[in-house]
């Protein structure tokens, strides 16, 4: 039977963050992360791709800000802007994909699916905003825009006396399309799906879909998608060849196989930074535990070469 595999691209895989992001710098790097994927399409592998938007979608919400002060243009809501993304983002990929096969000689065919995806209204994140968006606003604007639009805005701890808006970023519990996309990949269409951790939505009281604001961690929309299409193996890449344990500190090591009941202990002790590896080992296990054989960690660089990359599976000896 031939194996189905997400590819979860990480931002680095668009833009590094020392660039301005201009479409040539991004196209560079889509189509270096494409170069590294045909690997597994020799393989024979059907494949799902997945990606981030941070940056792209930062960069909408400023021209929202732009456009609003300097022309009086109505801002986009936040669901709008990440659903552009998407769209930009995948037309991108897709069309950098379809060169990169015919320069390797490969069949495929090759679609962009915007994505939504259903939350929870009352999920407690919406309680709690966390997740941090848009520029970086003094402490009067910050209050100005709480008062006029009823945003949120929390200190930004990289710049001094600056607030960013804040939005929550509820668990994702169900793919919309998932059918769709399950079918498209198991007949060998690569499908690019799921972007920035997809749109998210809620159903209401009359069954509507309704849409609203906030940000889906996208390697765990990238697992749940991975679980409800029945993917064998999930691949999340990042810009580091491995897991580190005490990353950082002199007693630093890799972890390059770990099973559930590891990854699950290092996660408890705080082995994995919140804001940077502990949502990818949270969604390494989720997709494990709901059927997925392995989850792997890995730069894009580094995963034709199996001495690279961290594997996550149910138990040792699994892979």
């Amino acid at each position: 039977m031939v194996k189905l595999a997400i590819a979860a691209l990480g931002g680095n895989a668009i833009q590094r963050g020392s660039e301005l992001g201009t479409i040539d710098e991004q196209e560079d790097h889509v189509k270096e992360t494409m170069e590294n994927l045909v690997f597994l399409l020799k393989m024979g592998y059907n494949l799902v791709i997945t990606h981030g938007n941070g940056p792209q979608v930062g960069n909408m919400l400023l021209r929202n800000d732009a456009g609003e002060q300097l022309y009086n243009i109505p801002q986009m809501p936040l669901d709008i802007c990440v659903a552009d993304s998407q769209g930009g983002i995948g037309y991108m990929i897709e069309r950098i994909l379809r060169n990169v096969l015919k320069e390797h000689n490969i069949q495929r065919e090759v679609v962009t699916l915007v994505t939504q995806i259903v939350v929870d209204k009352n999920d407690p994140a919406f309680q709690n905003p966390t997740k941090r968006i848009g520029k970086v606003c003094t402490l009067d604007e910050a209050r100005l825009l709480e008062k006029e639009k009823k945003w949120i805005f929390k200190e930004e701890p990289k710049v001094a006396q600056g607030y960013r808006r804040v939005v929550p970023s509820p668990k994702p519990l169900r793919i919309i399309n998932e059918k769709v996309i399950s079918l498209l990949a198991r007949h060998g269409t690569i499908v690019i799906a799921s972007g920035g951790g997809g749109i998210p939505v809620y159903i209401d009281e009359k069954n509507n879909i309704r849409p609203t604001d906030a940000v889906i961690d996208k390697d765990l929309a990238s697992a749940l998608l991975g679980s409800c299409i029945g993917a064998d193996e999930l691949y999340m890449l990042t810009d580091v060849p491995y897991i580190f344990l005490n990353y950082g500190r002199p007693n630093q090591q890799i972890a390059e196989f770990l099973d559930k009941a590891d990854a699950e202990k290092y996660l408890s002790q705080g082995m994995f930074g919140e804001g940077t590896m502990a949502p990818k080992i949270k969604a390494a296990l989720q997709f494990i535990i709901n059927g997925g054989k392995k989850s792997v960690i890995t730069e894009a660089s580094k995963l034709e070469d199996k001495k690279f990359g961290s594997k996550i599976t149910l138990h040792y000896g699994d892979e």
